[in-house]
């Protein structure tokens, strides 16, 4: 695991659906997902049946990366929301503090301004969610000896070997 990597327990997973639920009825949305910024999908929910969610998170990372490098270009450090408006669909997105991206899938029963009011609201809970879990990593390795984790590797490495 790199030092950016997540681990989301089952208790924040239930509390980020429960928000991401209650977007989207409220926006009646289609659907949304939280990815990570290194592209790895967190959750789902809402109708994503015929969505390829795994291809869909890795591309909204690389958009947010590639829009990250636009807005340096036009002097702004980062842009947090980006919206894509399709015939049928759109998408919009919202980074989620600096670890997470939230899409939002919509089409035309609902307007951008009816999504972007609901995930205003929802992007501040799950950023307090996403802050608390990185917070807590940070501190998972306090009381235990330095080097611990690569000699605990060094050795199932030997049990395994044979």
């Amino acid at each position: 695991m790199s030092d950016r990597d997540l681990v989301i327990y089952e208790e924040d997973i239930i509390r980020i659906e429960a928000l991401m639920g209650r977007t989207l009825k409220g926006a009646e949305a289609k659907c949304a997902l939280l990815v990570d910024k290194d592209g790895h999908l967190i959750t789902k929910q809402g109708f994503t049946h015929s969505l390829d969610t795994t291809a869909l998170s890795a591309l909204l990372a690389g958009s947010f990366a590639s829009t990250k490098e636009i807005a340096r270009l036009v002097g702004e450090h980062e842009f947090s929301v980006l919206f894509h408006q399709g015939k049928k669909d759109h998408i919009h997105m919202s980074l989620i503090g600096d670890r997470a991206i939230m899409a939002i899938i919509f089409d035309d029963r609902t307007t951008i301004g009816m999504v972007r009011l609901y995930s205003k609201e929802i992007a501040q809970e799950l950023t307090k969610i996403i802050n608390k879990v990185a917070s807590s990593e940070r501190g998972s390795n306090a009381g235990l000896e330095p080097g611990f984790a690569s000699s605990a590797e060094e050795r199932l490495d030997d049990i395994f070997k044979d």
